[in-house]
């Protein structure tokens, strides 16, 4: 009886031991678990990614701003400049036949086109030697070009320099990064942070703007170099049709 009643108090003992133990580990856990730290999502607007590149970006603004407008006001031109009058040779071939050389001329300045402000010097002058004629002509078609790459400098240059001002951006920070861990004498992730946003956004910035104006002047002058193509063989049409009569 005696063993009994020992051995019933020894389990309860054991009970009461355990379920304080369960307790103190749930106590534990709810701890750790309101001790977590909440993790928070920051968003960050462009204007605002931009502003932390630091006064280079300026520069760097101004540079695609530039580039945007030569190149919308360029390819307006150039394109003005690419449509194709399919009767432009043929209309001058009926003027000239019929001696009416003045209507040639005046069609050739209504379409206003290159190739047809080239054609009208080379009317302006039939009844001079042919190889006088194809230097009018040349010397014209040479100034319209001219003035289809008015400007395209501007992108050629861009593109060099934005990277250039980019990857200056890129020292100013680093030299900002050592500047502030002298100052606070730690390499914590928040004193370095403002350098490396310097640092990356200009690099950024750079490349972006310098590959915008880089494309821009490639392909305005590919649609260039199609019009003096087209211009060629306008000139030598031209030629031909001067040399038919006197087969």
């Amino acid at each position: 009886m005696l063993n009994f009643i020992l051995q019933a108090g020894i389990n309860a003992v054991n009970t009461v031991a355990a379920s304080d133990s369960l307790a103190a580990a749930n106590t534990g856990i709810q701890t750790v678990e309101n001790a977590a730290p909440e993790i928070t999502e920051t968003k960050i607007s462009l204007i605002e990614m931009v502003m932390k590149g630091g006064p280079v970006m300026i520069i760097l603004g101004v540079l695609f701003a530039v580039s945007i407008y030569v190149l919308v006001e360029r390819l307006m031109i150039i394109s003005k400049a690419s449509k194709k009058n399919p009767t432009l040779i043929s209309g001058i071939k009926e003027f000239i036949n019929t001696g009416n050389l003045a209507n040639a001329r005046s069609m050739c300045k209504t379409i206003n086109t290159p190739e047809a402000l080239m054609l009208e010097q080379g009317i302006s002058r039939i009844g001079q030697p042919v190889q006088e004629i194809r230097e009018a002509m040349n010397q014209s078609g040479s100034n319209e070009l001219s003035k289809l790459e008015k400007n395209l400098s501007i992108l050629n240059i861009t593109g060099r320099i934005a990277p250039m001002f980019g990857f200056i951006g890129t020292i100013f920070g680093v030299i900002k990064i050592f500047y502030d861990i002298a100052l606070a004498k730690t390499v914590e992730i928040e004193v370095i942070s403002t350098g490396l946003y310097q640092k990356m956004i200009t690099s950024a910035g750079g490349l972006v703007v310098g590959v915008l104006a880089f494309v821009a002047y490639q392909w305005l002058n590919a649609r260039i170099d199609k019009i003096s193509v087209r211009m060629e063989e306008a000139q030598i049409q031209f030629l031909d049709m001067l040399n038919e009569p006197t087969k």
